[in-house]
């Protein structure tokens, strides 16, 4: 009786653990790895900056590691690939334009090479090696250009969500590909690896476009200064932000050092648009 083939999936980080996120799959003599983040320090981690996971096994097994596949931009997602990066030098890196971008952005601070980083859409499937293929498919999330990756096999698919929001009102009009989700489905997936927080509570969550009439409201009965607080990564915030500064006839600055570059590339590469009438500046 033949010897039934079998593929692993191995957690490096991210398992019942919020970021660091990091996962082998490997099929006999090849491997790729899905995501590199980091996390932020616990209130007793002294002295510490960032934890990012221990990928010991990578190194041990470069001759058979293949590609780093990216799901978002996320610092939890991408945060420890300069610190990979050093290690595996020769690896190519996959994700959307806008990852790309701020992986770039991260050589430049680590004095690295940006040569490997492979900028990929939804819709495109990859040739890895000759077990692994990825298929990048558009989800939701607080981030542009974020992206399930069905990672198809000799043995079956395996299907990454990454982060997503079922949002069917997103502030870019870009809605999660449900039908390529149910085609995949239909078709048979060999394990689902899916994270989403807060999913043991019961409802749902409003839809991103419910915060630009708040910020209409604040910004139209306010007299003084507004501040407002978000995660850098989140654009499209940011977006609603700066259109309505511009409705009330607002000044805006950008203040923080993480907010300031995401910013600027978000405005270079055409993620973030910033109208005529903004009076924007950067601290």
């Amino acid at each position: 009786m033949a010897k039934k083939e079998k593929i692993q999936i191995i957690p490096l980080g991210g398992m019942g653990e919020v970021g660091k996120n990091m996962t082998v799959v490997r099929y006999n003599d090849e491997m790729i790895v899905v995501d590199a983040g980091l996390r932020f320090p616990e209130d007793d981690m002294l002295g510490i900056d960032l934890v990012i996971p221990d990928f010991t096994y990578l190194v041990e097994n470069k001759d058979i590691l293949k590609a780093i596949v990216i799901t978002h931009s996320h610092e939890d997602h991408i945060g420890a690939l300069p610190y990979v990066m050093k290690e595996l030098v020769e690896l190519p890196v996959y994700g959307s334009r806008l990852t790309c971008g701020l992986v770039a952005n991260k050589c430049k601070e680590h004095g690295l090479r940006d040569k490997m980083l492979r900028p990929v859409k939804a819709g495109d499937t990859i040739n890895l090696s000759k077990s692994f293929k990825a298929e990048f498919i558009h989800v939701s999330h607080s981030t542009p250009d974020a992206m399930a990756i069905a990672v198809h096999t000799p043995v079956g698919t395996v299907l990454f969500t990454g982060d997503f929001k079922i949002d069917t009102t997103p502030v870019d009009g870009q809605v999660t590909d449900f039908l390529r989700l149910a085609s995949l489905g239909q078709n048979g997936v060999l394990a689902l690896l899916s994270d989403s927080t807060n999913a043991e509570r019961t409802g749902y969550t409003a839809s991103e476009k419910s915060v630009g009439p708040t910020f209409d409201k604040v910004f139209g009965t306010a007299r003084e200064r507004i501040i407002v607080a978000t995660f850098s990564s989140n654009i499209h915030r940011i977006q609603q932000v700066l259109d309505t500064a511009v409705t009330h006839g607002r000044r805006v600055a950008i203040c923080g050092r993480s907010m300031v570059t995401l910013v600027a590339i978000a405005i270079e590469m055409g993620y973030l648009n910033v109208p005529e009438k903004t009076n924007y500046t950067k601290k």
